[in-house]
């Protein structure tokens, strides 16, 4: 029985959530020994140097050795191995800097953006049966040393999951700000959108400035904390400002300001 047979049959008898949170891990193991070989030539020191390759923080690391781990009992109990090899698979400890805890940061919104994010996080979570089943029928495809199916369809869980995280994060600390730019505004403030025209290019582009958590640059959402956003604060159409960025200056003319 080779690791990666032995893989494909451990990722089958699991459950679908168990599936998503250990196989990426098992995979590495398995590509980090050598997918083809057979169970019976891994030995405990191999097992015990893939633990000094578990980076981050000690939970983290901990986190992925079980998962390893189970793969390994489980190997064991199936007969492919002579011995439960995970015994090997111990997580170096180290001291962790102490870190001062401070309350969770509040992130202003209005409520129709928290209502366009609580829609968006919806939607992702209704995504995972899909990609879960893309990775299962990619991996019955092929080896997944070499599965281009597969790796796109983990590369889109990692950003559906990482998106999922970060909108559960500011919904958790959201909160609720009347919207207070007015209709027709002649200055920019909070809330406008503004038209700016590059003096240097003469190309043309549209802002609105929004608090930190309504930020989305697809949509030309910019916090008005950001060095844009500070310039064009208070500012009247025809005004020109000078925008510090890191390859240097830029210098916008305000066309119109549309709200």
């Amino acid at each position: 029985m080779t690791l990666i047979e032995a893989a494909r049959q451990y990722f089958d008898a699991l459950a679908g959530d168990e599936r998503i949170a250990s196989q990426a891990e098992v995979e590495r193991f398995v590509r980090w020994c050598g997918a083809g070989r057979a169970f019976e030539q891994i030995r405990g020191q191999e097992v015990a140097n893939y633990a000094e390759t578990l980076t981050g923080t000690v939970m983290d690391a901990n986190q992925r050795a079980d998962a390893v781990r189970k793969f390994l009992a489980f190997a064991k109990k199936e007969g492919f191995s002579s011995t439960n090899l995970g015994t090997h698979l111990r997580v170096r400890k180290t001291a962790a800097p102490k870190v001062a805890r401070s309350r969770p940061a509040e992130i202003q919104m209005t409520a129709g953006t928290k209502a366009s994010l609580e829609a968006e996080l919806t939607s992702l979570k209704a995504q995972r049966p899909k990609i879960v089943g893309d990775i299962q029928r990619a991996m019955a495809d092929k080896d997944f040393r070499e599965n281009a199916p597969l790796d796109a369809a983990r590369e889109q869980q990692a950003y559906v999951e990482g998106r999922i995280r970060s909108l559960e994060g500011k919904l958790d600390h959201a909160v609720i700000v009347q919207d207070t730019a007015p209709a027709h505004s002649h200055v920019i403030e909070v809330g406008s959108t503004v038209v700016l025209r590059n003096i240097s290019s003469d190309a043309e582009t549209t802002y609105t400035l929004v608090r930190p958590g309504e930020v989305n640059a697809a949509e030309g959402r910019i916090s008005f904390e950001s060095p844009v956003g500070r310039a064009l604060l208070s500012h009247q159409a025809g005004d020109e400002v000078e925008v510090t960025v890191p390859s240097g200056t830029i210098r916008f003319r305000v066309e119109r300001i549309e709200g």
